[in-house]
C-alpha cells in the first residue's frame, strides 16, 4: 500500500474503507495502524477518545485479515475501526456514562448496538467522551475532562455526543453511534461539520445503552433515540440498517421491517424550509445559509416553500421541558414533587396532538429543512451560562429549541453540513421527515447532500 493511500484511509468513509478491505486494496491491519497513528497524533489535541484498547484493536484487525484470507463471508463493516459513545456498554471495555462512581465500570456484556456492530465486522477500539449522565450541550466530565472542537479548540463540539462527533470530524474513526434525547446527536454533528441521524423513536433498541447509571431502572420510555454519526449519508444508511430493529429485550421496539427508501429525483420532492421557529432566535448566518440552500434545492427542480405547522411552538417546547425533567429526575425527586399519573397522561395526550400536527404537515411536504440550533459552535463555558447569538445573550437551554421538539414527537431527523459561517465554523441543517419513514428520509438526505460540498476536513487537521 502506498503512503498516499495510508494517509487517505483515515478519512475514508466506513463504507469505502470496508470495501477496500474486502477487495484487498488495503489490509485491515494497515488501516488499523493508520488509524491508531492518527489517534496518537490528534487525540491529545481534542480529547475525543477517552478509552482506547490498542491491543484489542490490533488483534481484531489481524482476525479480520485472516478471515479475508480464508475467503470467509464477511459483514458490511468488516475490519473497520470504530469507537462508541461512552454510554453504550462494551464487554471488557470501560463504560462510565461520565460519572466518577462508574469510572472503573467494565461491563460483562455488550449493548445491543455494540453486539450488532461487531457482528457486522466492525472493530470497537475505544470509547468517546460524554458529559455526566449524558446531560449537557457540551462535553466535559470529572473523569476525563473537556473535549474540544476540531474546528476551533476554544469551542465546544457539542454534547452529549461531543466526543463522538469530534472523533469522526478529526478522522480518528469513520463512524460512531450516539444517543439523542434533546439534540445530542444533531447538535454535535452541526458543530463539527459532519452527518448525523436520530431515528424514529423506538426504532433502535437501547438495551445496554445507558441514559442513566447502569445500576438504575430504565427511565427514558420516550424522547431517547440512538443513531449514527459519520462523514457521509451512505454511512448513516448502512449503520442504521445494522443497528435498527427489535432485539427481543427492549420491549418498546416492535419487530417491524425497515421500509425501503430509494433516492427520489429532485423534481418529485416537496421541500419545506424555515429559517427558525416562532420566537426562537437563530444566528443570521444560519438563517441565510438555510435560505440559500432552499434556493439551490429549488433550482435543482424540487417544489420548495417556506412553511411550518400552525400549532403552538412555545407550548411544544414547554412540554418537552416537562417530560425531559420528569424522566431525568424521576429517581432524584421527592415523591411529593413528582408529577401525578394524571398529569403525565395529560402530557402524553398533548404530545399526541403535536405528533398529529407534524404528521398532517408531512402530508403536504416530504421533508422540512430547518436549523439544528441557535448558533454555530460556541466558546467553552460553564453549564447554564448564556450563549451569545449575534451579540445577544440567549438562555443556555434555548439552544435545544430547534432540535428537542422532534424528540418530543419522535420524528426522524438527519443532519447534513451545508457550509460555513463568517468565522469559518460549520453550519448543518436538520432534515425532518414523517415518522417511521427513516430510510426514505435518509434517501432524501442523500439527494439533498449532493447539492452541497459535503464533509470538509477541519483546517489544520
Amino acid at each position: 500500500m502506498n503512503d498516499a493511500l495510508a494517509n487517505d484511509s483515515t478519512f475514508m468513509t466506513a463504507t469505502r474503507l470496508a470495501a477496500a478491505i474486502r477487495e484487498r486494496r488495503i489490509s485491515a491491519g494497515e488501516a488499523m495502524e493508520a488509524q491508531l497513528a492518527r489517534i496518537a497524533l490528534v487525540n491529545p489535541l481534542i480529547n475525543a477518545i477517552v478509552t482506547l484498547d490498542e491491543a484489542a484493536a490490533r488483534a481484531g484487525a489481524k482476525a479480520a485479515d485472516m478471515a479475508i484470507a480464508r475467503g470467509d463471508a464477511v459483514g458490511p463493516l468488516h475490519g473497520v475501526p470504530i469507537t462508541l459513545k461512552d454510554g453504550h456498554a462494551t464487554a471488557g471495555m470501560r463504560t462510565t456514562v461520565g460519572l466518577t462512581a462508574w469510572a472503573d465500570h467494565i461491563p460483562t456484556t455488550d449493548s445491543t448496538i455494540a453486539a450488532r456492530l461487531r457482528k457486522a465486522g466492525a472493530i470497537i477500539i475505544g470509547k468517546t467522551n460524554v458529559p455526566p449522565r449524558l446531560r449537557d450541550l457540551q462535553t466535559w466530565n470529572p473523569i476525563f475532562g473537556r473535549t474540544l472542537n476540531p474546528w476551533d479548540v476554544a469551542r465546544t463540539p457539542g454534547g452529549s455526543s461531543g466526543g463522538a462527533a469530534a472523533a469522526v470530524a478529526a478522522g480518528l474513526v469513520p463512524l460512531e453511534i450516539g444517543s439523542d434525547a434533546g439534540g445530542s446527536i444533531r447538535v454535535p454533528a452541526h458543530f463539527c461539520g459532519i452527518y448525523g441521524f436520530k431515528p424514529t423513536e423506538a426504532t433502535v433498541p437501547i438495551t445496554g445503552s445507558y441514559g442513566d447509571p447502569p445500576d438504575m431502572p430504565r427511565s427514558f420510555r420516550l424522547l431517547l433515540g440512538i443513531g449514527p454519526l459519520a462523514r457521509d449519508v451512505d454511512d448513516l444508511i448502512l449503520a442504521h440498517r445494522i443497528i435498527a430493529g427489535a432485539d427481543g429485550l427492549d420491549t418498546e421496539v416492535p419487530p417491524v421491517a425497515l421500509e425501503e427508501g430509494p433516492e427520489p429525483p429532485l423534481d418529485r420532492l416537496r421541500v419545506a424550509w424555515a429559517p427558525t421557529f416562532p420566537r426562537v432566535p437563530v444566528a443570521l448566518d444560519i438563517a441565510d445559509a438555510i435560505a440559500g440552500f432552499a434556493a439551490v434545492i429549488e433550482a435543482g427542480g424540487a417544489r420548495v416553500g417556506q412553511a411550518l405547522p400552525s400549532h403552538d411552538f412555545a407550548a411544544e417546547r414547554a412540554l418537552f421541558s416537562d417530560l425531559i425533567t420528569w424522566y431525568s429526575q424521576v429517581f432524584q425527586l421527592p415523591r411529593d414533587a413528582s408529577p401525578s399519573l394524571s398529569a403525565y397522561i395529560e402530557a402524553l395526550n398533548q404530545r399526541d396532538e403535536f405528533i398529529f400536527a407534524w404528521e398532517r404537515f408531512f402530508d403536504d411536504w416530504d421533508v422540512l429543512v430547518c436549523p439544528v440550533t441557535i448558533c454555530t459552535a460556541f466558546l467553552h463555558r460553564e453549564m447554564g451560562v448564556p450563549i451569545p447569538v449575534d451579540g445577544v445573550e440567549t438562555p443556555y437551554w434555548a439552544a435545544l429549541s430547534h432540535a428537542c421538539r422532534f424528540n418530543l414527537t419522535g420524528h426522524p431527523v438527519a443532519v447534513i453540513p451545508i457550509g460555513l459561517d463568517r468565522e469559518g465554523l460549520p453550519i448543518g441543517v436538520q432534515l425532518v421527515g414523517r415518522r417511521h419513514a427513516d430510510l426514505r428520509l435518509l434517501a432524501i438526505a442523500r439527494a439533498l447532500a449532493r447539492l452541497t460540498d459535503g464533509f470538509v476536513r477541519p483546517p489544520g487537521l
